[in-house]
């Protein structure tokens, strides 16, 4: 079964061939944890694909919250991208340095915005390593470029959402943390959360939908199967959630791959509904079928 999307991927000779192109614009959107050094900036500093601006999800945000490179308002967005040289006309390519793990928030935050014409690079930083690619320090400084915003509510889900839909159950949401962050077995990575889950919702850890090896996406028929495996039935609504909104984007993304009509995301994810609060936590495995 073929990609019902392919234009959402573009090969690294592809983009290789495409660098000098004007209206091509790549974007390292390569993310890491506080506290892990080297920091993702550094790492852009010390080699990324030429011409690649850096995507700051922590900075692409909205400021003031409490959680985490929550979505930011249209204006500021809108600004962000005109700094960065993004345009209405650009073809954006997306890559980071896993493969895609922080590659599909900036994937999913330019398509929520309005931008459609964003594809990942399949296998990433890695991927162009493997091959001997070139890699440049020099940080580009592109002409600023008019970006329109079109915000599209459909593609984000808040806790008021999710709290909702506890009762209606009329989307599956899908937890793309690792098996022991979902189930409670394992320690939160961000310290004063509690263990466990959403009440109801699947685990399809993110990592999965790439091949470990190659770190590219896994074909159409073996993606189908991971969430038919997980229990996730791809002709009902399904919204995606992780830690904080990030990974969560990966598994948006390999839904939109094979054709799924547009997954949300629940932006503040884990780092907001796994909160000391009133919210609902299940722990232990999913259930074998969804409710």
């Amino acid at each position: 079964m073929p990609y019902a999307h392919p234009e959402a991927l573009v090969s690294t000779e592809w983009l290789a061939a495409h660098l000098d192109d004007p209206h091509v614009r790549v974007l390292d959107s390569s993310f890491k944890l506080p506290g892990i050094t080297p920091t993702a900036r550094e790492d852009y500093d010390r080699g990324h694909i030429a011409g690649a601006v850096f995507f700051d999800i922590d900075d692409i945000a909205e400021p003031g919250t409490s959680l985490p490179h929550m979505i930011p308002s249209r204006e500021l967005f809108e600004r962000k991208m005109e700094g960065l040289g993004i345009g209405d006309d650009d073809r954006v390519v997306v890559y980071d340095s896993f493969g895609l793990s922080s590659a599909g928030r900036a994937w999913w935050m330019l398509r929520l915005f309005g931008h459609h014409n964003v594809a990942l690079l399949d296998g990433g930083l890695p991927k162009w390593r493997a091959e001997g690619r070139p890699l440049e320090t020099a940080v580009p400084t592109p002409p600023h470029r008019r970006f329109t915003t079109r915000f599209d509510p459909s593609l984000v889900r808040d806790k008021r959402a999710l709290l909702d839909n506890l009762a209606t159950r009329r989307e599956q949401v899908v937890d793309a943390r690792a098996a022991g962050r979902f189930d409670g077995t394992a320690e939160e990575t961000r310290p004063g959360l509690r263990r466990g889950h959403i009440p109801g919702s699947r685990n399809l850890p993110y990592d999965r939908v790439t091949d470990s090896h190659t770190h590219r996406l896994r074909n159409a028929d073996e993606l189908s199967r991971l969430f038919g495996d997980a229990g996730v039935a791809l002709d009902r609504p399904i919204v995606t959630s992780c830690g904080s909104g990030v990974t969560a984007c990966a598994l948006a993304f390999a839904l939109h791959l094979i054709g799924h009509p547009g997954a949300a995301v629940y932006d503040g994810s884990w780092s907001e509904w796994g909160l000391p609060s009133d919210t609902p936590v299940e722990t232990g495995p999913a259930p074998a079928k969804m409710p």
